[in-house]
């Protein structure tokens, strides 16, 4: 029982401590195992926490691997809120190689 209000209280300082150190609608490196990116996303008055992105992708950032998420995912024809990992993982797909950022 000990372990499992440690794990909790672990995995909640972290998630305070990334959002005190964000700035929103910045995307940075996740500290999450299985996500690439997080977002401390802002809209309208409310702030949220996303992770998003598979972290074992093989970096195909290729013209025509873009186009063929953007498609398979609806970016261009779905309206997507800023609080929704949907709408950061389509604008990293949107031009260009995503940016690395630093931990």
């Amino acid at each position: 029982m000990n372990a499992v209000l440690v794990i909790v209280r672990n995995a909640m300082s972290k998630s305070s401590e990334a959002k005190k150190r964000l700035k929103p609608n910045k995307p940075a490196r996740s500290y999450k195992k299985d996500k690439k990116f997080m977002v401390l996303a802002s809209e309208g008055g409310k702030k949220k926490l996303i992770h998003f992105g598979q972290k074992g992708y093989k970096h195909n950032y290729s013209e025509g691997a873009r186009k063929s998420y953007r498609a398979r995912h609806k970016c261009d024809t779905k309206k997507h809120s800023k609080l929704s990992a949907a709408y950061w993982s389509c604008r990293t797909w949107e031009s260009g190689r995503p940016k690395r950022t630093r931990k």
